[in-house]
């Protein structure tokens, strides 16, 4: 996770200042997600696989400050509308999901206590509408296997992360350790007749308190440093669960290119960005999972641009899927459901101030 986005001043790689330098270290990772396995893009699946939101040049970064306070807001977007199996489409008739639609709303800060170490923390909001089908029992709406709409407004899981920049005088390589916290709801609204509307795959908190190992690299591609790349990933797995659920371990990465054409009158940046975006994540576990139908890769591409106003900074992009794979149950009649709802797409835009 990062406060900030690509920052203008790294992106000349070496012989910019420190502000410029890190600037540009969100481009860097992308590379390092593909070099784990060739981290194929999130596929935006039931368990949403939010984690890719923190990835690429709005991640992981500290942004460079007069006091080393920095704010930001984020809004991110996915409609999940079309069932996947594998790395294929599959009929909508397999899976009792149908449809889920979120807004993402996510405040964040950081703490910039010197050149070595900065404090990050964000916590997300989720406003999310479910389509899916109750079970033969009728334990949510009293009615078997009838398709019902659920709607949630509620806190996610927040997270806390150190960043170790320490590396060299310019802060181009950093190293983070982190939290995440169960902040978010993990049981969710009940139903009339007294089930619960949603799984625990798609709540907005887990219940899980977990760790995150993370780094990013950024650097200069030619002499002006108009060009800049940054590579950067982050590892999340779960070590204290709640009621029987353990999501699976995620890996999310991003690589990318920045060009910065300067300023513009009192637009003191503007820097189209092009990043690949890629995760992993591994099975859920326990009781109320579904591990046949958890877990997924994808690799996705996301064209944006960043722009700065003097102590403000603006970052959009639109990510989109390049490859998915989705864990799937062989057929329905295993456990009467196969595939996870993918978005064709996901937007992400943020909004930061530095003190």
């Amino acid at each position: 996770m990062r406060s900030s986005f690509v920052p203008r001043g790294l992106r000349g790689g070496y012989c910019a200042s420190v502000k410029h330098a890190i600037a540009i270290a969100p481009l860097l990772l992308s590379p390092l997600a593909f070099s784990i396995g060739l981290a194929p893009s999130q596929a935006l699946a039931c368990a949403c696989g939010c984690g890719i939101f923190d990835a690429g040049p709005t991640a992981l970064m500290p942004a460079m400050s007069d006091s080393g306070y920095s704010v930001w807001f984020r809004y991110s977007y996915m409609n999940q509308d079309q069932n996947w199996e594998h790395s294929s489409k599959a009929p909508a008739s397999d899976n009792g999901d149908q449809h889920i639609e979120t807004n993402f709303y996510t405040v964040g800060g950081q703490d910039m206590i010197n050149r070595n170490w900065t404090i990050m923390a964000e916590l997300p909001i989720f406003n999310r509408q479910l389509t899916t089908t109750d079970d033969s029992n009728g334990s949510v709406t009293g009615n078997p296997n009838s398709v019902y709409n659920a709607k949630l407004t509620d806190l996610g899981d927040a997270k806390i992360s150190a960043v170790y920049t320490g590396f060299s005088p310019d802060m181009s390589t950093g190293v983070s350790f982190g939290v995440k916290l169960p902040t978010g709801n993990f049981s969710g609204p009940n139903g009339a007749a007294g089930g619960p509307e949603f799984d625990r795959d798609s709540l907005p908190g887990t219940g899980s308190t977990d760790l995150m190992i993370g780094g990013y690299h950024t650097g200069g591609l030619n002499a002006d440093g108009a060009l800049s790349y940054y590579v950067q990933a982050t590892y999340q797995f779960a070590v204290l669960t709640q009621e029987q659920y353990r999501p699976g371990n995620e890996l999310d990465g991003a690589t990318g290119l920045i060009y910065d054409f300067g300023s513009f009158g009192r637009i003191t940046d503007v820097s189209p960005v092009l990043s690949l975006l890629a995760s992993i994540r591994g099975h859920d576990d326990f009781e109320n999972a579904d591990p046949l139908n958890s877990g997924y890769q994808r690799l996705m591409i996301a064209p944006g641009i960043e722009m700065g106003f003097d102590k403000v900074r603006f970052y959009a992009d639109i990510e989109i899927p390049l490859y998915q794979y989705t864990n799937a149950a062989s057929s329905v009649a295993v456990e009467g459901t196969s595939g996870q709802l993918v978005a064709p797409f996901a937007v992400k835009a943020q909004i930061a101030y530095d003190f």
